[in-house]
């Protein structure tokens, strides 16, 4: 008579051989394929106020403005020009965040886009041949 104890450690002794499956993928669902790229859209265009906010401090706090308006300074001869009044924090952030919404649009058109084509494409070459396998 085995235990249980037993019969678990003959099946954890046992190979388990690999399976190997191939599946081929013939539709992409246009909702998720727009979902899913928007969402990474609006995380790239989170990314991007980020960190064009960041660029811009540290460029501040490193006194680089000073040293682009003293050339400036000498190039235009203009004594009163400054960078900073030509380009502020809320201008700079202003332009990002446009940015950021143009790239969330775009992306999302194109994340559509890409899920249409394929689904068209789909029609002429079969799909694609995608395999798997448990180890």
């Amino acid at each position: 008579m085995t235990t249980v104890a037993e019969k678990l450690q003959s099946k954890a002794k046992k190979s388990v051989g690999t399976k190997q499956v191939r599946l081929k993928l013939v539709y992409v669902d246009f909702w998720s394929a727009v979902k899913l790229s928007f969402l990474i859209a609006l995380a790239i265009g989170i990314v991007t106020v980020v960190a064009t906010f960041l660029v811009y401090v540290i460029l501040a706090r490193l006194q680089i403005f000073s040293t682009v308006d003293t050339l400036l300074q000498e190039v235009l001869g203009d004594s009163r020009f400054t960078l900073q009044d030509t380009l502020s924090i809320g201008q700079v952030m202003l332009f990002a965040m446009i940015v950021a919404i143009l790239n969330v649009v775009i992306g999302t058109v194109l994340g559509a886009i890409a899920a249409v084509l394929y689904n068209l494409s789909v029609r002429i070459t079969g799909g694609l041949l995608v395999g798997f396998t448990n180890n």
